[in-house]
């Protein structure tokens, strides 16, 4: 599998960074405690000396931020490099995307999912139970592109909440979470359907999501739609204390 660099791009506009800054063949960013998606540096060349990497790890310092690097698909030495430095694997990714029509072939029962811009306060309830804090919520408050809240609900309850951006054609959902007493009812493909319906009516030809390998239950849910495995990345950080 090699992964469309397009997939990256989406990522970053789609849930962005608070700032970003150029150093040498690297881009940092600033994630002002987001998570990982705002706060690794990714390499932008095809290789990296010695002494570029370092710079970077001093840049990020300078961010207030622990070095950590974002590996995409095919950047293999650079990936060695890190290994060498000391620095372990954190949290491999799963790029999934389908043609949005695959998601619009049926009809989403009534008053069970809802798209709406702003955010509803039972949106953030949500996603702060879930651990999507005030840090990531800002996020999607930046992110300049068009962009949607979701909101499930079951049996006239809350049920769950997401986000999604579109960029160049591709819709990405984000920060989907399910309310643990709702789960295994069906919602999460409810809602990636309320996502691909508002992608499409929003000119988007596709609907994407990532999400870590080791999540089986979301992983099983992405295949189930019939959406693909596109693309991959992985994090790599220092442990603490070194």
């Amino acid at each position: 599998m090699t992964t469309d660099p397009k997939f990256y791009q989406v990522v970053d506009v789609t849930w962005p960074a608070a700032r970003t800054v150029v150093c040498g063949p690297f881009t940092l960013r600033e994630g002002q405690g987001g998570g990982s998606r705002v706060s690794s540096a990714t390499l932008e060349a095809d290789a990296a000396s010695e002494a570029q990497i370092t710079a970077a790890e001093a840049g990020m310092l300078d961010l207030g931020q622990r070095p950590k690097f974002m590996i995409r698909d095919g950047q293999t030495k650079f990936d060695s490099q890190l290994a060498d430095r000391g620095y372990q694997i954190l949290d491999p990714v799963n790029i999934w995307a389908c043609p949005v029509e695959r998601l619009t072939d049926t009809v989403i029962p009534r008053v069970t999912t809802f798209a709406v811009w702003e955010p509803l306060a039972i949106c953030r309830e949500i996603w702060e139970s879930g651990g999507i804090g005030a840090a990531r919520q800002a996020i999607m408050a930046r992110a300049e592109c068009p962009k949607i809240a979701l909101l499930g609900r079951h049996k006239d309850k809350p049920a769950g909440a997401g986000f999604c951006g579109i960029h160049d054609g591709i819709a990405m959902v984000h920060a989907l979470e399910i309310l643990p007493h709702q789960r295994r009812q069906g919602m999460g493909a409810w809602m990636m359907r309320q996502a691909a319906f508002w992608a499409a009516e929003n000119g988007a030809d596709t609907l994407s999501v990532i999400c870590t390998k080791g999540n089986d239950g979301a992983n099983g849910l992405y295949a189930s739609l019939g959406m693909t495995c596109v693309g991959e990345y992985h994090y790599r950080h220092l442990p603490q204390g070194d």
